[in-house]
């Protein structure tokens, strides 16, 4: 289907009144062709009826022609197995049993040389475990870093049960504020 025979959005509408009303503004049309622009923008059903909108405003430079429709972002990877999704939750894991850094460690040595999903949830979670060891020795230093301690370590085990069930369901998770030293 062309492009300009798509249904329009809400937000396609809004986008085209928005531009509108700000030639409006700047004086470039008098009020009966504001309310005539607005009128056909509000009324538009395809993309078609709003090209002409925005070619009276800003010339054809406005309005790309596209002869193809856009490609799809192909995915190289295949979906990972259900032992993979298992081996990646449990990369994150097993901080919350009491094994930080050395267990992503292992798995990353051992399953992410075969799998690229392991690879990817293990690096992630080993970077973010180093990330809350090495504020858990410097912390200490300082009085503020010895109240803040255990809510670091709360929010790490509940981030990292938020990191295993991503992992479970293929999802894409990124720790916030890691250092990420392994790459």
């Amino acid at each position: 289907m062309p492009p300009a025979q798509l249904r329009v959005t809400n937000q396609d509408r809004e986008h085209v009144v928005e531009h509108v009303q700000t030639a409006y503004a700047e004086g470039r049309f008098d009020k009966l062709e504001f309310d005539d622009r607005l009128e056909r923008a509000m009324t538009a059903r395809t993309h078609g009826d709003l090209m002409p909108i925005m070619t009276e405003l800003y010339g054809a430079r406005a309005v790309p022609q596209l002869s193809t429709p856009l490609p799809r972002p192909v995915r190289s990877e295949r979906a990972p197995e259900s032992n993979e999704r298992l081996g990646g939750a449990a990369a994150h894991m097993l901080m919350v049993i009491g094994i930080p850094i050395i267990g992503p460690l292992i798995l990353l040595l051992t399953g992410g040389k075969t799998s690229p999903y392991i690879r990817r949830q293990a690096l992630e979670a080993l970077n973010f475990q180093i990330t809350v060891v090495g504020a858990t020795v410097l912390l200490p230093f300082t009085v503020i870093g010895v109240i803040l301690l255990p809510f670091i370590w709360v929010a790490a085990v509940v981030l990292s049960i938020v990191g295993g069930v991503s992992a479970l369901t293929e999802g894409v998770f990124r720790y916030p504020m890691t250092i990420r030293l392994v790459k």
